[in-house]
């Protein structure tokens, strides 16, 4: 599917569900409670890097997509970054606990679109059926100043991390 945002465009309004960080989601008895992002209303007047993965614990975003903009999030919020987040067709406790593996506490939020209906809206889905995973959110980087689309990138190849790794977000900032 080809993306229907562009450089330039306000995005598409939206809500994503997620388990925000407290210290009781350290022990890993913990589920926490699924709570409601609204995009417009929560990222207004903000600098935001949001990137997509297929999937949480999936080869290229465990290995390859996450563990860079970890090691790279003081140099994120260093260029003006209020928000750094990273969205996924998981269910909330999956991408939660995903963070909690990771070790990200409140750097980075681990967004939830199990429906893949705000990614559907902006064009940013994959049909990975033939692997057996059905309609994720493709892999992508975005970097949205109040709400206003500053930068794109969508992988055009699976398992590629050639235009929404850290690394290119961090030289488009």
């Amino acid at each position: 599917m080809t993306p229907t945002i562009e450089i330039g465009d306000t995005i598409a309004d939206g809500t994503f569900t997620y388990v925000p960080y407290t210290p009781e989601l350290d022990s890993h008895a913990a589920c926490g409670v699924p709570t409601k992002l609204s995009i417009r209303k929560e990222w207004k007047g903000k600098k935001v890097v949001l990137f997509g993965v297929p999937g949480a614990f999936t080869p290229t975003c465990h290995v390859n997509h996450l563990p860079p903009y970890i090691s790279k999030h003081d140099e994120l919020k260093a260029k003006g970054v209020d928000v750094i987040a990273v969205v996924g067709a998981n269910d909330p406790f999956v991408m939660s606990g995903w963070g909690r593996f990771e070790g990200l506490k409140d750097k980075i939020l681990t967004l939830s679109d199990p429906n893949v209906e705000w990614a559907k809206q902006v064009g940013l889905i994959a049909d990975l059926s033939a692997r057996g995973l059905g309609v994720r959110i493709a892999r992508f980087a975005l970097i949205l100043d109040d709400l206003v689309v500053k930068y794109l990138g969508v992988e055009p190849a699976p398992g590629a991390v050639t235009v929404s790794g850290a690394d290119v977000v961090l030289s488009k900032l």
